[in-house]
This record gives structure tokens, C-alpha cells and sequence, in this order.
């Protein structure tokens, strides 16, 4: 399996060499997007992903953030089958997502640029809601909601972690989190753990410490990063191994991990 983080920017300003959340999981030739924040698409193409192998799209929730670059990812999906003259590898593109009023919106957008958005390849939005969003035979994702999203508001939409299990691995992505104790029923669960996506968008790396220190995780990527990283990444990466014995990454974009 490679892991390829797209984007690692938590939803600040704009950034130098940042882009806002999304990584790829790559398996037996397929690609599975979680979250799609701005620019996914290109720097996924840049890095030598072939858009054309995408299966899923996974959204954590609909903040700009995380979906600021879900449209161009399909758009460029689209335009790469004319651009190649070749059709999608797999004859369909599912997009889970929780809030279906974006998927609507997100739709008429791509059908006002050119074409009515006609593909040779099926494009299916569906909502996200808790228990099992999709098993494939590759790749099997679980998602349990979290409290990011105000409850309280009347605008309020659901956000959601994804347990991964895909080549006998157990990954747990934290998506954004009201409060890190959310994580307990996927850590505590009596499965392995054997790495954890978590973001620090929200949290500084002494909290989630704190949260983590007495749970058995294999690898810890920190991904969706806050200020309090991005101002010095490298002084993060040496705190990161002060805290964490060599067990925690300060995921950058472009980088990709084979594991």
C-alpha cells in the first residue's frame, strides 16, 4: 500500500507549498481519495497519480477545506479520458459524502462548465451516515461520527473518522474532530491499531500526546496541520520524535509512504 498526502494544511490563509487536506490510498492499482481539498487533483497529477484509477472519494465533511478541490478532482477525472483518449480504468467513481445539498450544488456547477458534465464513466454521490460506507474487496471503510459540526446550529452537518482496513491493515483517519476523545470507540475497539492519521489542525501535538501516550498505535501521521506546525516544521519533526520515539511523521505535501 502507498500513502500519498496531497495536502496536509489545516484551513488557514493560504500557505507556502500547502495545500488543505487530502490523501490518497493506493492498493492493487486503485486509488481511494479522503478528502479533497484545493488543488488535490493537481498535485496528485504532478506527483504521477494516474486520475483515471480513482475509485473513491471519501469526505470527512463538507468544509472548504476538505472539499475545495472535490469539483476540479472530477473535472480533471473527465478531461483526462479526452485528453488520453482512453476510458476510466474502472467504469465508475463513487463519491461518499454527508452532505448531499454539496453534492447538488457541486453537480450544477460542473454541468454549467462544458458538456452538461457527460462522462463515459459512472458518478454516483452518496451520504456518508455511521456504520459501513463501502467494502470492495480491496478496501473496507467504517465511519463513525464526531461532534466538529455545532449540533446546536440549524445548519449543522454531520463530520465523521473512518476506520480503513485494507491489506490486512487497520488505519484509523480522524477527519477533524470536536474533541480528541471521539477516538476512543475506534482506538479502544480491541483491534490493532496499526497507524492513525490524526489532525492537528485544531490540537497542538502536547495535547494529542497527552490523549494518545496510554493507547497501543503503530504509526502516527500527523496530517492537517495548524499553524503551530507550519510556522516551523522542523522544529516540529524534532518534537514529534522527543515525544513520540521516531513513531509520529509531520506529513508534508507531495510526500508519499510505502507501507
Amino acid at each position: 500500500m502507498n500513502i500519498h498526502f496531497i495536502g496536509t494544511c489545516a484551513g488557514t490563509e493560504p500557505m507556502p507549498g500547502r495545500k488543505h487536506a487530502s490523501v490518497v490510498l493506493e492498493s492493487q492499482d486503485h486509488l481511494y481519495w479522503f478528502d479533497a481539498g484545493e488543488g488535490c487533483s493537481y498535485t496528485g497529477h504532478l506527483m504521477g497519480l494516474d486520475l483515471l484509477k480513482t475509485g473513491k472519494i471519501v469526505i470527512s465533511h463538507t468544509h472548504m477545506d476538505h472539499v475545495g478541490g472535490l469539483g476540479n478532482l472530477l473535472w480533471n477525472i473527465r478531461k483526462l479520458t479526452f485528453a488520453r483518449k482512453q476510458p476510466h480504468a474502472y467504469g465508475r467513481v463513487d463519491v461518499h459524502i454527508p452532505n448531499m445539498e454539496t453534492w447538488q450544488g457541486l453537480m450544477m456547477l460542473l454541468k454549467n462548465t462544458e458538456g452538461n458534465f457527460e462522462t463515459d464513466f459512472a458518478l454516483t454521490g452518496m451520504q456518508v451516515k455511521d456504520g459501513l460506507v463501502f467494502d470492495d474487496g480491496i478496501m473496507r471503510v467504517t465511519a463513525y461520527s464526531n461532534s466538529h459540526m455545532d449540533r446546536q446550529s440549524p445548519d449543522w452537518r454531520q463530520a465523521f473518522s473512518y476506520e480503513i482496513e485494507c491489506e490486512g491493515k487497520r488505519i484509523i483517519y480522524s477527519g477533524d474532530l470536536g474533541k480528541l476523545e471521539e477516538l476512543d470507540t475506534l482506538l479502544d475497539a480491541g483491534k490493532p491499531n496499526d497507524a492513525l492519521m490524526i489532525e492537528t489542525g485544531h490540537y497542538r501535538m502536547e495535547q494529542v500526546y497527552e490523549y494518545l501516550k496510554d493507547k497501543k498505535i503503530g504509526q502516527i501521521f500527523f496530517c492537517h496541520h495548524g499553524k503551530n506546525i507550519m510556522k516551523d516544521p522542523e522544529a516540529a519533526r524534532e518534537r514529534a520524535d522527543q515525544l513520540f520515539c521516531g513513531r509520529a511523521v509531520i506529513t508534508e505535501d507531495g510526500m508519499t509512504i510505502a507501507w
